[in-house]
């Protein structure tokens, strides 16, 4: 347990540690990388060209600052970074590498401000967030190691079929190659892809959400191809795309995730995405509709019909299944869109126009896509005067070992 001492040295250079808090994170992964070059085999290296690990985890280490009186607050957050770590197979060792490197950074950093007593509490704080986060993730490697089809690490997969579900998503079916089953999941859980990048000359990992229900078989992920622009290509996506055929092995973790629905629950759901967010909907879509006493909303945004992946697939179910409503929103309706009818409604979504569709008694709200878009989701939501509590998102971005 932290004194009082301690957490009020943490909580008053929380302020300073903030304000130079990308600096101490760059100094960070620099001196840790140096010294531990295997660790780069962990991190998304595309991330960390961009800057995006360095300025998550700097709001990371403010936020537990802020929330230290009260880090059941945070409970959250820490299970999402807990199923994070156990997917990318994040080890009690690892945890000291990243205390030490990161103190010493903030001594490097901060110079003579950065005190003996300093130093000291923040070595504690970072101790019981390490015992917090060890522990859960501890749990979670026993759970899925234990049962039927569970393991732990990585497990090698072959590639069973690809198929191209729009112009820039594909969806792999993969199995094991020991032939034995795999672990169920929780709908709207991911896994992750462990492969070797040869641009980089290392392993690299990312997770992908399983897009289909359960079935102790196999999985599906459902992959977007990311790149473009000044920042660095997706180095795995375009891997996968390019040069991952039929037959090809793979290796995954166990499914992990905080972001799923309760399958038992009978109560609606209404389910918002945008662009290659639908991936986890469409695997609690399938699941949820099996219950025809289930109300199950699907709101999906595209800019048209070229990158809507799914899209007869999602048609077909809601022909078929009477508990299941379909919207589908393009900002950029192509002509054969138009001629067509393939969307409801054109432009971004909009949720108070559909109200009445998904002001549902009861109803929980599972949103997923880019982070402005579920911003925009979350808020409008709110105004339509749902719960926060019925609100339910996942963020796949940089965490502390994470992306």
């Amino acid at each position: 347990m932290l004194t009082q001492k301690t957490k009020d040295i943490v909580k008053a250079t929380a302020p300073v540690l903030a304000e130079h808090g990308y600096d101490i994170i760059k100094c960070f992964y620099t001196r840790m990388f140096q010294a531990h070059p295997e660790l780069k085999n962990i991190f998304n290296m595309a991330h960390q060209e961009r800057g995006q690990q360095q300025q998550a985890l700097a709001r990371a280490v403010y936020a537990y600052a802020e929330n230290i009186e009260d880090p059941s607050s945070l409970m959250a957050v820490l299970t999402n970074i807990a199923n994070k770590h156990a997917s990318l197979g994040v080890r009690p060792e690892q945890y000291p590498i990243v205390g030490e490197h990161l103190l010493a950074a903030i001594k490097e950093v901060l110079g003579s401000a950065a005190t003996d007593d300093i130093i000291s509490a923040w070595a504690q704080a970072y101790g019981n967030l390490a015992d917090v986060l060890m522990g859960m993730e501890s749990d979670l490697y026993e759970r899925s190691g234990a049962q039927d089809g569970g393991w732990t690490g990585w497990r090698h997969f072959v590639v069973r079929s690809k198929d191209a579900e729009s112009s820039v998503i594909t969806s792999f079916v993969l199995e094991p190659v020991d032939g034995g089953p795999v672990v169920n999941f929780e709908p709207g859980q991911y896994t992750s892809v462990a492969i070797n990048v040869p641009a980089l000359g290392m392993q690299q990992i990312r997770q992908y959400s399983l897009s289909d229900m359960p079935n102790g078989r196999c999985y599906r992920i459902s992959v977007k191809r990311e790149g473009g622009g000044p920042q660095p290509a997706g180095y795995v996506s375009n891997l996968l795309h390019d040069h991952v055929n039929v037959g090809d092995e793979v290796r995954l973790a166990a499914p992990y995730g905080s972001f799923h629905i309760d399958v038992n629950a009978r109560t609606p759901i209404v389910l918002i995405s945008g662009g290659v967010g639908l991936t986890p909907m469409v695997s609690m879509l399938t699941q949820a509709i099996q219950d025809p006493q289930r109300h199950v909303v699907f709101v999906h945004g595209a800019r048209n019909g070229s990158v809507h992946a799914m899209r007869d697939r999602l048609r077909e179910t809601a022909r078929t299944f009477p508990n299941f409503d379909l919207i589908v929103f393009y900002d950029a309706p192509l002509p054969e869109d138009i001629a067509n009818h393939d969307y409801d409604f054109a432009g971004l979504i909009d949720v108070a126009a559909i109200k009445d569709s998904i002001l549902l008694t009861d109803a929980d709200y599972y949103i997923c896509g880019p982070i402005p878009f579920m911003r925009l989701q979350h808020d409008a939501l709110k105004g339509l005067g749902i719960r926060e509590s019925h609100i339910h998102y996942e963020v796949f971005g940089p965490d502390l070992f994470a992306e």
